[in-house]
This record gives structure tokens, C-alpha cells and sequence, in this order.
């Protein structure tokens, strides 16, 4: 009895896991929606973001998805390595060789310790985002999911950017809205594979029961096929692959599934 249970188990694991699934994702997308992926170093890309990237490709909608990132990830020396290795990488996701940009500024380098300031990134990314004329930013939250202070600085310099074009804008003109990436708690964030059924139970009760379960953040899901392009595409930073990296690999939430915030900019303005 207990085999079959298990058995049960697995075959409804496995069957679940061999297509993607989301939520909300309307929230996300408006009307010709120009997403750009702001990101603090490469390897963030595929690190942390490689469903909701993947998912966007496939949607319906079509938005078009730009990347840009704010460092060489210059650390240890490697900068222009890894920029090829984030080329090779945004080439696994789908991502366009003319819609993709490093920016390597002094004021924004690498450094584990240091916060970078919402001013500098809001006047890096303006013409970016002006130019390209972007709707959503998408970036980590404000605990930046590893608690790296260059990520968590992100969703601070972008909502500096929109409070200051809100401020310059006409009223026609709607500056870009500010989704973060959610941090979960320790625990859950190495459930690997199995956070995907616990994500897709909630999408699911929602769509059976959305006046109980109706999910407040837009959830992407990945199945089998997604999870591997986005590993191929972790793989190609091989500067990075140290042995802890293959084990956040195979158990890291975010190879599966990401939610999203979205995040006030005049609420985050008096958190800074």
C-alpha cells in the first residue's frame, strides 16, 4: 500500500513537471508591454530569473524583453570574461542580441559590501528605459534574495527612476511599473524540484476557488523542458561553476519558480 502511495506520488510529480504553468500573469503584461530585466551582475539572468525570462518568451502577448545588467561582475578580476559568458547566456534565454546591455561604472562595481546608491542606478538606467520606452522593470525585491546588497539596492534605484519621471511625465505618459522578484525564507528557497507542485496547487485552487485562493503575485512555473534551458544557460557562466553552484542547481527554487511584487516607488522612498 505504502509502494502505490508512493508510486501515486511520483507519477503525479513527474506529470506535473512537463509543462510550464502560471498566474496573474495579466498583472504583469499590459497591452504591448516592453519588459526589461534589470539585473546586478551576470549570471543574475538565469541565477534567479530564467522562468519568468523563458515564460515571456512564449507568451501570446509577445512583449518584447530587453536585459540590462550594471556590472562586469568585475570582482575578481573576470569582468570581460563574464561578459561573454552573460552573451552566451541571454542567447540560451531568448534574448536579443540588440535588446541586451552591460554597463560597467565606477560607482557601480561588484562588491559583496557595499550598497550601491538609487540616484546612480536611476541615472544609469533613464536612457534605457526612455529610449526603449520600457513599461515594466523587472528586479529582485528589497531583501534581494541572497541579501546581496548590490541586488537589493535594484528595486530602490528603479523606483527612484519612476518617481522621477512620474514627476516630468504629463499624466498621458505612465512611468514603468516596478515588479521585484520574491524572497523566500531560507528554507523553501533550496526546495528544488518540489517547490514547483506547492506553487502550481495554489495557481490551481485559485482557478477552482479564486475568491479563497486568488493569488496576489504573478507566479511562473517551469517544466522539465524550461528547467533545463535555464540550467544550460547557468552552465555557460563556467567562471562561476564552483561545486556549490551545481548543488544550487539541482535545489534552488528559483531554476522553477518566481513571484512577483510589484513595488510601490513613494512606499520604497522612505525606506532608503
Amino acid at each position: 500500500m505504502q509502494f502505490r502511495l508512493l508510486l501515486a506520488f511520483v507519477a503525479a510529480l513527474v506529470s506535473s513537471l512537463c509543462f510550464p504553468i502560471h498566474s496573474e500573469v495579466d498583472a504583469l503584461l499590459p497591452n504591448a508591454a516592453r519588459i526589461l530585466l534589470l539585473t546586478a551582475h551576470p549570471d543574475d539572468e538565469c541565477f534567479f530569473f530564467a522562468p519568468t525570462i523563458l515564460a515571456l518568451q512564449r507568451d501570446f502577448s509577445q512583449p518584447e524583453v530587453y536585459s540590462l545588467c550594471l556590472s562586469t561582475g568585475n570582482a575578481e578580476g573576470l569582468g570581460d570574461k563574464r561578459r561573454g559568458e552573460l552573451d552566451r547566456s541571454l542567447d540560451v534565454l531568448g534574448v536579443d542580441s540588440d535588446k541586451r546591455w552591460v554597463v560597467d561604472h565606477p560607482l557601480l562595481q561588484d562588491n559583496i559590501t557595499m550598497r550601491w546608491e538609487a540616484s546612480v542606478i536611476a541615472d544609469v538606467l533613464t536612457p534605457f528605459v526612455v529610449d526603449n520606452n520600457i513599461t515594466v522593470i523587472l528586479t529582485f525585491d528589497t531583501q534581494g534574495i541572497s541579501s546581496h546588497p548590490n541586488h537589493y539596492s535594484l528595486p530602490f534605484g528603479a523606483s527612484h527612476l519612476s518617481r522621477t519621471l512620474s514627476s516630468t511625465r504629463s499624466r498621458t505618459e505612465n512611468p514603468p511599473r516596478v515588479l521585484g522578484l520574491l524572497t523566500v525564507p531560507v528554507v523553501p528557497k533550496y526546495f528544488g524540484i518540489f517547490s514547483v507542485p506547492l506553487a502550481r496547487a495554489r495557481i490551481i485552487l485559485s482557478w477552482l476557488m479564486p475568491q479563497v485562493f486568488s493569488p496576489s503575485t504573478a507566479i511562473f512555473t517551469s517544466g522539465f523542458g524550461q528547467y533545463l534551458v535555464g540550467a544550460r544557460a547557468l552552465l555557460e557562466h563556467d567562471s562561476q561553476m564552483k561545486w556549490f553552484r551545481y548543488l544550487y542547481m539541482l535545489f534552488s527554487r528559483y531554476l522553477w519558480v518566481n513571484e512577483w511584487v510589484e513595488i510601490d516607488p513613494a512606499t520604497l522612498s522612505n525606506q532608503w
